[in-house]
């Protein structure tokens, strides 16, 4: 694999991206891709309970991915499985500043497991221990046999060793090491096999009784090293000389050698990074665990597994020996997705290069922990991370997303409380900010896209409040400013663009001269998503400006003012957006030159779910676009706006019945027929069976298409569906309350 694990802006995207930003880096396949994307690399109920005993679910952690690795002269990408924050970050941080000087280098000179059989009441120790050694060749011989397969892919028993030891009471102990090459697999049970098997012969000949048969996790015949340099220009940051801060990392490891107590948290960060390698590509963490501390302590005093000191350049140099038998094949692998998939973004070939990895994770892991020690203090990337979950769990909205984090952090109270206190301040609740001069409703088209436009009827519901806006009067100028869109300008009345053109449409309608506004409007709908953006912010700002000037317009006026606009966004609209966003009820939709609204009466609101793709959908240009195709084949298209047209009429009959096993049904059919029209995109198609999969009676596009959004109807599944598609990365809306 050539791959380029160095993927700059990794962190600033959303999961969809990522997911995307890795495929096209070729380090996810398009079927791993897809697999990551609608969430089958997780491992179900009931493949669980095939693995162990009483499964009454499956647990789930964050599966991450640490860019910016290189071992060996070697790229990767290393997956990660960890619920504790900072561990992700610091990992790609330290591996990016360690590509300055090279990377990692990393070495094993032998991968051997030791099976162990313990044979007691022996009478002459000695002399068993000499029997032993005269017939190492049969018992190697014996072993052997156990897997012949084994042996024929280059593993099996390379060498037995013998030692006599003595109980508590003194009584003699015959420990037999059997040294197992297991290639690629992590080799547990095909070394538990062979001490069984050999058991009974090593007893006979010492004449006495076995007592233990099983493998040693002390992988002490499996010790990889690893090193790196670190330049200290690259370790100055956030006031801290680069000098001081190699020093104070090298103290701090001096301090691990001299304190045992220093030295388990010394280590425990390593093995922050090394199990949560071990456990994405489903490997015996714990028994990985348990060998790390065991060598630790294996001189008599527990030290760290690190050294830390300063070259002959005054670079910081750093080098790990840990044990590490890691697998490749067998054991998880085979059961679980979730475990296989981090396996294959490693692009690791055998189970010793997976194990060169993973013990330059745990130097790399080392490092951006000392350092921060060293430096600015361990607390403040864990509370950056704390701060964002904080944000994220009291329900802060993307646009205010990073200004809750940077406050919680600069206060010093990274508190749950704090977070809303400062989420209220940023964005009021209505009960305590002012009231908007006008609100209007967005829509979500269920029947007739496009089709609408050659005169055929349309469906659509409209999302209550969905735009809210203030207007003050102002000068001779007017401003704009739409937070959520990061729009904030003053309109030239001479050259206006975008969303500003449409309010020189509505002030020139309004017939409104040398006034000028402060208008901001409050969107809850993306941009370009198909939800009726353009036309509800129309709607919601000629009330608004109405209000303020005292002006009487009514509805009928109001819906005019914005399907003229609606034609700078669109070009040529059906009027179906303006229309649901003027009335905000759901209607029956036709304009076959003669304007037909016909109301809705509901007696439910339906259990709708919208969600939003990664791509804007420009219904000006989808429009366009099917105007072309219909010019060059009329009677085809309108065969497809006819079948649309009767979906729609039937549509809005099952809506009212609340027959939504039929209503789904027509929503799955209506897609396919805009899928004929070419308006879908993959990611489109995704979403919808990502929504189907997960228990949606029916999933379509909604909109112009092109990307944009799709609508699910979801009778009693509007959780599961929600959970699919927010997992995958998508923006979700909900219109039932």
């Amino acid at each position: 694999m050539l791959n380029d694990s160095r993927i700059a802006g990794l962190y600033k995207l959303n999961v969809a991206e990522r997911i995307e930003a890795l495929r096209q880096h070729g380090w996810l396949s398009p079927a791993d891709a897809e697999r990551l994307r609608d969430g089958r690399q997780v491992l179900s109920s009931a493949a669980a309970d095939k693995i162990i005993e009483n499964v009454v679910g499956v647990f789930g952690l964050p599966f991450s991915i640490a860019p910016n690795f290189r071992v060996n002269n070697r790229d990767y990408i290393v997956p990660l499985v960890v619920e504790e924050p900072s561990i992700v970050a610091a990992l790609s941080g330290a591996a990016r500043l360690a590509r300055n000087s090279g990377g990692f280098q990393a070495s094993c000179d032998e991968s051997l497991l030791a099976g162990q059989v313990y044979v007691t009441g022996v009478a002459n120790a000695d002399a068993a221990v000499q029997v032993l050694q005269d017939e190492k060749p049969a018992l190697l011989d014996a072993a052997n046999d156990v897997h012949p397969r084994l042996s024929a892919r280059g593993g099996g028993v390379r060498g037995i060793e013998v030692r006599r030891l003595e109980l508590p009471d003194g009584a003699p102990l015959i420990r037999v090491h059997l040294l197992v090459d297991t290639v690629d697999a992590m080799g547990a049970n095909l070394v538990n096999t062979i001490c069984e098997a050999i058991a009974p012969m090593i007893a006979r000949l010492c004449r006495g009784d076995v007592s233990l048969r099983i493998l040693s996790n002390l992988a002490d015949r499996s010790v990889v090293k690893a090193s790196v340099c670190y330049n200290p220009v690259d370790l100055a940051g956030n006031g801290f000389d680069g000098d001081v801060v190699r020093d104070a990392i090298v103290m701090a490891n001096n301090i691990a050698l001299a304190d045992p107590h220093r030295a388990a948290t010394h280590n425990k960060g390593i093995m922050n990074g090394v199990d949560a390698l071990a456990i994405a590509t489903g490997n015996d963490w714990r028994a990985i665990e348990a060998g790390a501390h065991s060598f630790a302590a294996a001189s008599g005093k527990y030290l760290p597994l690190t050294q830390w000191t300063v070259n002959t350049n005054g670079d910081l140099l750093g080098e790990i020996a840990i044990p590490l038998r890691a697998g490749t094949v067998g054991g998880t692998l085979d059961a679980n997705p979730a475990a296989a998939l981090g396996l294959a973004i490693t692009g690791a070939k055998s189970a010793s290069e997976l194990a060169l990895l993973m013990a330059a994770v745990g130097l790399a892991q080392n490092f951006a922990a000392l350092r921060a020690l060293a430096s600015s203090g361990i607390q403040q990337g864990h509370m950056k991370l704390h701060a964002r979950s904080l944000a994220a769990a009291v329900g802060t909205p993307d646009e205010h997303f990073d200004d809750v984090v940077a406050r919680l952090i600069e206060g010093g109270e990274v508190k749950r409380w704090k977070a809303e206190e400062i989420l209220e301040r940023l964005a009021p609740s209505k009960a305590g900010q002012r009231a908007p001069n006008a609100t209007a409703a967005g829509k979500v088209i269920l029947f007739g896209e496009h089709a609408a436009v050659y005169g055929r009827h349309a469906l659509a519901l409209p999302i209550p409040d969905a735009v809210s806006v203030f207007v003050e009067t102002a000068d001779a100028t007017t401003s704009l400013a739409i937070p959520n869109w990061g729009v904030a300008e003053e309109i030239d009345p001479d050259n206006p663009e975008g969303v500003a053109a449409a309010i020189a449409v509505i002030l020139k309608q309004l017939d409104i001269r040398g006034a000028g506004f402060s208008i901001t409007v409050d969107s809850q709908l993306p941009r370009a998503m198909g939800l009726g953006s353009s036309a509800a912010i129309a709607v919601a700002v000629t009330k608004a400006i109405c209000d303020v000037m005292q002006l009487p317009v009514d509805n009928e006026r109001i819906n005019d003012i914005a399907f003229e606009c609606e034609k700078l966004a669109h070009g040529t609209p059906s009027g179906v957006d303006n229309t649901v966003s003027t009335y905000a009820e759901p209607i029956l939709f036709c304009n076959d030159g003669a304007l037909q609204v016909e109301r809705l009466g509901l007696t439910e609101i339906p259990p709708i779910l919208i969600a939003c793709s990664n791509e804007v959908g420009l219904t000006g240009e989808q429009v366009a676009g099917v105007r072309s195709r219909y010019e060059r084949a009329p009677q085809r298209y309108n065969a497809l706006f006819d079948e649309i047209d009767k979906i729609s009429l039937a549509g809005a009959d099952l809506l009212q019945a609340r027959n939504y096993e039929e209503l789904g049904l027509a929503m799955n059919v209506c897609h396919g027929l805009l899928n004929a029209l070419e308006v879908s995109t993959p990611e489109l198609e995704h979403m919808v069976t990502l929504a189907r999969r997960a228990g949606a009676a029916g999933a379509k596009l909604t909109g112009g298409g092109g990307g944009g959004s799709i609508v699910a109807l979801c009778p009693g599944t509007i959780d599961s569906v929600q959970s699919a598609l927010r997992q995958a990365g998508y923006r979700t809306l909900v219109l039932q309350q």
